[in-house]
């Protein structure tokens, strides 16, 4: 991009990289024409391109209904920062938000988890897939691509309320309340299931263009489930396997074909052997063509050395950096959701390199980074965007600028004409008080 004196142009290789550069440029005009008497840009070049191609942030509707126009409000904010991937968690316990053709049963049931809430959350609602189209197609105007996410083996009690039979048998006298049961799971030896998944698969595939599906994989509670299930335990046993985790690679060694067939590669949460410190593996063996999500505090390294030896493309997730939903400062969450949540504060998402200094040759993996706002407490847009914002801008820079350009007295001088803009917008952000100006 150059700006000339009478003259601005913005050249760039794909029509992606004009938009973005048209982003740049919304930059300088906050930055220049703020603090210039006369509103003008300071004559400039710049030769920019990303560090990461894949900058996500992730939105949680599955816990909380979001209306279409909400979902919209953030895409407008995002693409102004130059992230180009949204993720949608669309299925968890607490509610299933795309409707699914040859099953209406899991929105007629799965999408209403409180009768007296109404249709359009935050507990009860889902999306058709006439409005997801139209939600693919705002999106991609604004030059960014959405992924769905349907979370799989675990988190599915919105499932098994409309579909109880799915579910290990020892759990069939479980009454399965969305938003309260927690911790059942699909069964491993119910063939059922996959033509279930089969069916879904398609018709997602069919909504969304991108060429990725993410199928969950995480705090799958399989030691609670399958090990006391009959069906799961006939299985190992068939199947020779000594432990249960080696069931997770059955499973999703039966559902990945149907991603494939659909023409999409799967995305899956990263889990290791432990759940904390120490860990010597995967949880269990990952196909090659699997990308992975780094998100477990403490871990992301043995991640890195892990994706790295095997192969794996790995996505930048890191809870201690990049989870939206931790409070901000103490006491800037709800109580009624704060199970313990450490701090992330601005700071510390400025702080975060998605490379943790490492040789470039042990970077080569990571595709991106992307911002988790997990929406157990997220009830409304507007708290969706006071977690998101500021530091959201934090992740931007990770995901797009090199450490080396990168330098936190910058960002604190550069912050607040964007936080006044966002505000302009409409948009509720959180007031960084604890770092001054």
């Amino acid at each position: 991009m150059s700006v000339e004196r009478d003259r601005v142009v913005i050249k760039g290789a794909t029509p992606g990289a004009v938009y973005w550069g048209i982003m740049t440029l919304d930059q300088l005009l906050l930055g220049d024409v703020c603090r210039s008497a006369g509103a003008r840009i300071a004559p400039v070049y710049i030769d920019d391109t990303p560090r990461f191609a894949y900058r996500a942030l992730m939105l949680d509707p599955a816990r909380h209904f979001l209306p279409v126009k909400d979902v919209k409000f953030f895409i407008d904010q995002m693409v102004r920062y130059k992230y180009n991937v949204l993720q949608l968690h669309l299925t968890d316990d607490q509610g299933w938000r795309v409707e699914i053709r040859k099953y209406p049963a899991l929105t007629a049931v799965g999408a209403n988890r409180n009768p007296q809430g109404g249709n359009e959350g935050p507990d009860n609602g889902f999306y058709s897939q006439e409005e997801l189209k139209e939600l693919v197609r705002y999106a991609a105007e604004r030059n960014v691509e959405i992924v769905p996410e349907l979370d799989i083996p675990g988190h599915t009690v919105a499932v098994l309320a409309a579909f109880p039979e799915l579910g290990c048998p020892h759990t069939e006298s479980v009454q399965k309340v969305m938003g309260e049961t927690v911790n059942l799971m699909l069964c491993a030896g119910n063939d059922k299931v996959y033509k279930l998944y089969e069916d879904i698969i398609q018709e997602v595939a069919a909504i969304f263009p991108s060429k990725r599906i993410h199928l969950g994989g995480d705090e799958a509670i399989i030691e609670e489930n399958w090990m006391r299930c009959e069906r799961c335990r006939a299985l190992m046993k068939e199947k020779g396997y000594a432990k249960v985790s080696e069931l997770m690679g059955y499973f999703f060694g039966r559902i990945l074909p149907y991603v494939r067939d659909n023409g999409k590669e799967a995305i899956l949460w990263c889990e290791l052997d432990n759940i904390r410190m120490p860990v010597s593996g995967y949880l269990f063996p990952y196909p090659q063509d699997v990308t992975l999500v780094t998100w477990r505090y403490g871990l992301t390294p043995f991640c890195m050395d892990l994706t790295l030896q095997h192969g794996h493309q790995l996505i930048m997730a890191p809870g201690e950096y990049a989870y939206l939903d931790y409070p901000q400062w103490p006491g800037d969450l709800p109580e009624f959701n704060n199970w313990g949540m450490p701090v992330t504060s601005l700071e510390t998402c400025y702080r975060f390199d998605p490379g943790y200094g490492r040789p470039a040759t042990e970077q080569n993996h990571i595709l991106g980074i992307m911002g988790t706002l997990w929406g157990e407490a997220i009830k409304a847009i507007n708290r969706v965007t006071y977690m998101t914002y500021p530091r959201a801008l934090a992740l931007a820079e990770a995901g797009w600028t090199r450490m080396e350009f990168r330098k936190w007295d910058s960002f604190r001088e550069r912050l607040y004409p964007n936080l006044m803009n966002l505000m302009r917008h409409g948009v509720s952000v959180r007031a960084p008080f604890e770092i001054g100006r």
